[in-house]
C-alpha cells in the first residue's frame, strides 16, 4: 500500500491506496475553509499551523496500515511553500521511522490522476486543468510526457470566480456561491466582452473580464437580483472564453478522450458546455467525482501508484518543496 499526503494549500488530507488494484482503502480530508473565511481568503501561515494539527490527527487513523506500506507519496510542488513543508516534513518522518522510500508528487499531475481513482489510466488524453491559479489545456501521453497546449496569461478561471465573488460581497470560498447565484440570474443582462475573442493566440486571460465586472458593480445597486444577473453574465462569458480557445485548439484535431480536472471542474455549467463540445467532436468526456475535484490525498495516492511502478523514488536529501513547478509540462 501507499500512504499519501496532501497539504499544498488549505486542505489537510491523507489516503491509503493499494498498489495492485489501485483500491482506495482510506481517505480523509479536513477543510480549513471556516478558519480562512473570516479573512476573505487563505492565510498561508494560518494554513500551515492548522496542517500541523490536522495531519497528525488523521495519521492516527491509518496506523493499522503501517506494516503493509511500501512507500510514502507526498505533494511537494506546486503550492504554498509553508503548507507544502508540513506534508513533506511528515513524509520524511514516516520514511525514517518506517524505513520506506518517498515518492514526490506534483500536485497538478495529481489532479490528472483524480480521473483514474480505483482504475487504470486511459492515456493518451487531452485535459482541461482548472485548479487554483492554473488554467491549462494539456495533452497527456503518459506519466512523464505532458504537453502544454495553452495556459493563462494572468488570472486563472478559478481565481476570476473567487475575485468576482469578493467584489460582490460573498463569503470565502466564493466561486461556488457565484455559480449558485448564476443559476437564478439573467445571463444576458450584462454584455461582458469575451476576452481575446479576436486574438489568434492560444491562451487565456481573465484580468480584463474581472475589470468589466468591477465596473458593472460600481454602476449598479447590487441587490440580490443584480448579483444573480452579474454572476450569470460573468459565468457565461468566462466559460465562453474557455470554450472559444478550446475549439480553436482542436479545430483540425481529432480527439477521443477529453478530461476536466481541478477544483473549478466541479462547475456544472462548465461541465455542460464541455459535454456539448465532446458530443460534437464524438469524444468521451471524463470527469472526477465531485468530492475529488478539489485538493485531496486520494488523487496523490493514485498518482503515487504509477510513480511507484515507474520507480520515481527520491531520498530525503533531494526532497525539497517547490512552490512553483517549472517542469510539469512541456510547451509545444
Amino acid at each position: 500500500m501507499i500512504l499519501s499526503i496532501e497539504s499544498s494549500c488549505d486542505d489537510s488530507s491523507i489516503a491509503i491506496t493499494r498498489i495492485k488494484d489501485k483500491k482506495l482503502l482510506f481517505h480523509k480530508k479536513i477543510s480549513q475553509e471556516s478558519e480562512h473565511a473570516k479573512y476573505g481568503g487563505v492565510v498561508p501561515e494560518l494554513a500551515a499551523r492548522l496542517h500541523a494539527v490536522a495531519l497528525p490527527n488523521i495519521l492516527e487513523s491509518v496506523k493499522k496500515y503501517f506494516s503493509e506500506l511500501k512507500a510514502i507519496a507526498v505533494t511537494n510542488e506546486p503550492g504554498l511553500s509553508v503548507t507544502l513543508v508540513e506534508g513533506v516534513v511528515m513524509a520524511k518522518a514516516l520514511s525514517v521511522s518506517l524505513k520506506l522510500p518517498i515518492l514526490p508528487i506534483n500536485h497538478l499531475k495529481g489532479h490528472i490522476y483524480s480521473l483514474f481513482l480505483e482504475q487504470d489510466t486511459n492515456f493518451p488524453m487531452d485535459i482541461l486543468l482548472v485548479s487554483g491559479g492554473h488554467t491549462q489545456v494539456l495533452h497527456v501521453k503518459n506519466y512523464d510526457e505532458i504537453e502544454m497546449l495553452a495556459t493563462t496569461l494572468d488570472d486563472s478561471f478559478g481565481e476570476s470566480f473567487d475575485k468576482v465573488a469578493k467584489m460582490l460581497g460573498f463569503e470565502y470560498p466564493g466561486g461556488p456561491i457565484v455559480e449558485t447565484y448564476a443559476k437564478h440570474g439573467d445571463s444576458e443582462r450584462f454584455n461582458f466582452t469575451v476576452p481575446m475573442s479576436n486574438s489568434p493566440k492560444l491562451a487565456f486571460s481573465y484580468s480584463g473580464l474581472k475589470n468589466q465586472v468591477r465596473l458593472a458593480i460600481e454602476k449598479e445597486t447590487t441587490d440580490e437580483k443584480i448579483k444573480s444577473d452579474i454572476s450569470a453574465s460573468f459565468q457565461k462569458t468566462a466559460v465562453k472564453h474557455l470554450m472559444q480557445k478550446i475549439k480553436k485548439i482542436y479545430k483540425d484535431k481529432k480527439i477521443e478522450n477529453f478530461g476536466i480536472v481541478g477544483g473549478a471542474s466541479a462547475n456544472l455549467y462548465l461541465r455542460a458546455r464541455l459535454e456539448e463540445f465532446c458530443k460534437d467532436k464524438k469524444a468521451n468526456l471524463h470527469v472526477a467525482p465531485l468530492e475529488f475535484c478539489s485538493d485531496n490525498a486520494a488523487m496523490i495516492g493514485r498518482c503515487g501508484v504509477d510513480a511507484f511502478n515507474l520507480g520515481k523514488f527520491t531520498n530525503m536529501d533531494n526532497l525539497a518543496v517547490h512552490p512553483r513547478s517549472s517542469e510539469f509540462a512541456k510547451n509545444v
